[in-house]
């Protein structure tokens, strides 16, 4: 085992990935990639921004979802503070995805299922957050798993009905920006009227009302999918009869 003063190394500063209050980092802690979020420098003493530190680990530390980023610890790291720990998701955000035009059908179809699903299990915890936005929303450089970043900083015992349409509209908006850079889906208009549908002042009420709007745009796809394929196979048949009686 590495001993002390090899528990932290490769501290690398992320500036891409700062959130308001927070500096974010990748490093190793004994050998193992880990991220840390610790208070920006002009934050760390005052009382205040500690407290909201100390709320949002204990928050976020017992969430447990396959698309939602994991906290591992909370402990001081030499020349940082204290800092949050969580499990490395290094890879593109979706703005960058978006910016760069490389934002696939494959990407959609998580945004619709994984991020809506996150979405569902923070609604179901009572978790509060920011809105989201594509800077927090992560695939993972070699498979591009979804992981949703910066999820919570408190907990109620029941969302108000803004908390929930909050959610929606800003998942709305996040699924039609990615729209407007997958040209691969141009003709989907089905998709685009649900996150205008989304994004607009009568959102969806729940978020299970949204998922069966999209599970309903999924399976019109695969209807259509199966429809043409079975009249192409009976076109193809006919022919066939016809040269060959």
């Amino acid at each position: 085992m590495a001993n002390l003063t090899e528990k932290w190394t490769e501290i690398e500063h992320l500036p891409e990935w700062d959130e308001e209050f927070y500096d974010v980092y990748t490093a190793k802690k004994f050998g193992k990639w880990v991220m840390l979020k610790t208070l920006k420098p002009e934050l760390k003493e005052n009382p205040e921004f500690q407290a909201m530190l100390e709320r949002e680990f204990e928050v976020r530390y017992n969430l447990a979802h396959p698309h939602i980023i994991m906290i591992n610890d909370l402990e001081e790291v030499p020349g940082l503070g204290l800092c949050i720990i969580t499990d490395d998701v290094y890879g593109d955000s979706l703005a960058k995805l978006i910016a760069d035009k490389k934002v696939t059908p494959a990407i959609i179809n998580k945004l619709t299922h994984d991020l809506v699903s996150a979405i569902d299990y923070l609604q179901t915890n009572h978790v509060v957050h920011k809105p989201l936005r594509p800077e927090t929303v992560i695939f993972t450089e070699n498979i591009q798993n979804l992981k949703l970043i910066d999820v919570g900083f408190d907990q109620k015992h029941a969302l108000a009905p803004t908390d929930v349409a909050d959610d929606i509209r800003s998942f709305g908006r996040v699924l039609n920006l990615a729209l407007d850079a997958c040209p691969e889906l141009a003709d989907a208009p089905k998709l685009r009227l649900i996150a205008e549908r989304a994004e607009g002042p009568l959102p969806y009420s729940t978020v299970q009302q949204l998922q069966l709007a999209i599970s309903g745009a999924s399976d019109r796809r695969i209807y259509i999918a199966l429809i043409t394929f079975l009249t192409l196979t009976v076109a193809i048949l006919s022919i066939i009869l016809i040269l060959h009686p």
